[in-house]
């Protein structure tokens, strides 16, 4: 059993592949998830207003600050990688998007701004790859102005493939680099802790030993893509207690 689990988890390699493949197969003149390549609605769309000052802690290479950058303001993306970077700035600058700021930043360390500052913060799959992880949740709400929103998305370790995976003996977080992901009731346990107050939460999608392959698929044909990914909605909703992680809107009391 042990040997099966670990060439099912030698396919995670694959969602590394797609992004390459990504590129070679033209989808994209830069090498990138091709789910970033499917239009889809942000999730906390609703949230947001035109006087919105945003922070995207963790912005990645900019895909989420330059879909909301229509929609808001301005919009701050921070990150400590300068490849991510150069590309998130690129992508700004190609479509003359004036109130997009791009900045390197480690954020284990104190944000760069004022208290109260910022309206809404992104911080989308950051926490689990923290040392600091309640220092930078307390930062992220010394930064946000009063009823201030977090629209938050963490790793849930607790999908019945992660357990087979530690079962197996196996490290079963979902990136090499997280340093803890955070079961359902302790990410809540954390967040009031902090004095935020959950206005929602829900589930990203489902947890399959497949999703590399579901990824690789993205990198040759987005048509089979979007039905793979449809299919791993369905069963989300089906099995929620296998849901990669949670999406979290909370607000600073």
């Amino acid at each position: 059993m042990r040997v099966f689990v670990i060439l099912l988890k030698k396919m995670e390699v694959l969602s590394a592949l797609s992004m390459r493949l990504v590129k070679l197969t033209g989808k994209s003149n830069v090498p990138m998830h091709p789910k970033h390549l499917i239009k889809t609605k942000i999730w906390f769309e609703k949230y947001l207003t035109k006087s919105d000052t945003v922070l995207d802690f963790g912005c990645g290479i900019g895909q989420a600050a330059i879909i909301i950058s229509r929609k808001v303001r301005k919009v701050i993306g921070l990150d400590n990688d300068p490849k991510s970077l150069k590309l998130a700035k690129a992508s700004a600058q190609n479509r003359n998007l004036k109130n997009v700021e791009f900045i390197i930043f480690d954020a284990n360390k104190k944000l760069p701004f004022k208290n109260n500052y910022v309206d809404k913060v992104i911080c989308s799959d950051v926490l689990e790859h923290l040392e600091k992880r309640n220092f930078a949740l307390g930062e992220i709400r010394r930064v946000l102005k009063p009823q201030g929103v977090l629209f938050l998305v963490v790793d849930n370790p607790s999908t019945s493939w992660k357990r087979l995976q530690k079962s197996a003996g196996l490290f079963y977080y979902a990136d090499p680099d997280h340093k803890y992901e955070y079961p359902k009731e302790a990410i809540m346990e954390l967040l009031k802790k902090e004095d935020f107050k959950i206005l929602h939460i829900s589930t990203v999608t489902y947890d399959t030993p497949l999703k590399g392959l579901i990824d690789l698929t993205g990198g040759l044909s987005l048509s089979l893509y979007k039905k793979l990914r449809k299919w791993r909605q369905y069963m989300v909703k089906k099995h929620p207690e296998d849901t990669t992680g949670y999406k979290i809107v909370a607000q600073k009391n």
